[in-house]
Parts: C-alpha cells; structure tokens; sequence
C-alpha cells in the first residue's frame, strides 16, 4: 500500500461583499466549472506574486465588473475538495463602485440568513456559520446538497491572513 500523496494547497481570493442593509453577494457557477450552478462567494486562485487584496481586486473586476474599495481580512479556511486543496483567504468587503455585470454568465443574489438559494459550494458553509455566530443568528442557515461528494472535507484550522 502506497502512502497518500500530499497536495500542496491552491490559495484563493474571496469577497465577502456586504451591502449597506447587511445582505451578502453570492453567485452561482458558471457552467463547464466544477460545481457548476453551486452558489459561492465570488473570488479566484492568486497569480504568482499577487496578494490576495490584488488577486480579489483582480477577480471581482474580472467576473463582477466592480472596483472593490478596501478588503478588511477576515478567515482563512482549508477545503479539501476532490478535486483540489484549497486555502480560501475571506476578506469583507463594504464599498465598491461600478454596475454588477456578470461576465461569467453566472447568477447572482443578495442574501441574508438563511440563504434562499441552494446548492450552496461546501466552502461557502464556514462563512455562512461564521455570519450567524457574529450576527446571533440561531438556526439553519442554507439547505444542504444531496449530490456534493462526502469525500470534501471543510477544515476548522485558521491561519493567519497574509
């Protein structure tokens, strides 16, 4: 028997955008993605060299069309999906300009809890619990999947935001 093979972590972006009424953005994936059609907070894998403030500001003006203001770090979690190790580096967002224009052809929504729309991607399910622990929110808060793999593993350590 061979020993597991170690994945080296694929670091990802991701804007947690938060409008002035408290509601959150979420949008789906695009087709020909994996977990086409889950829905997600918006983001992307860093390029070599970039931060993960220019990798944000890069990804959303890319997919949502918008110039973010300032990223306030937030959490970092690792998802150990099938197909790939991800570390998801959430940073708040609460200001951006321009008109949402979904260039991905993806959907999108503001939400509150609990989430309205569904399947939601299992890395988005931290966040979602991280809303109602600041928030007092007591309850369900997304419908859960039935077709997501339970071989995805959602981490529970945190590492500091770089």
């Amino acid at each position: 028997m061979s020993a597991p093979t170690q994945r080296t972590p694929v670091d990802v972006a991701v804007g947690v955008l938060i409008d002035a009424e408290g509601r959150f953005l979420l949008t789906s994936r695009p087709e020909g993605k994996v977990y086409a059609g889950y829905w997600e907070f918006p983001g992307g894998k860093l390029e070599a060299g970039e931060t993960v403030e220019q990798a944000l500001r890069r990804e959303l003006h890319e997919e949502l069309g918008v110039t973010i203001g300032a990223v306030v770090p937030w959490q970092v979690e690792l998802v150990d999906y099938p197909h790939a190790l991800v570390r998801l580096h959430f940073g708040k967002v609460f200001a951006w300009s321009g008109e949402f224009e979904m260039r991905e052809r993806q959907a999108m929504a503001w939400q509150t809890l609990p989430v309205t729309v569904a399947p939601v991607l299992p890395g988005t399910v931290p966040v979602l619990r991280w809303f109602a622990l600041e928030r007092e929110f007591s309850g369900v808060t997304h419908t859960e999947p039935t077709e997501v793999s339970s071989d995805c593993k959602v981490g529970t350590q945190r590492f500091p935001f770089p």
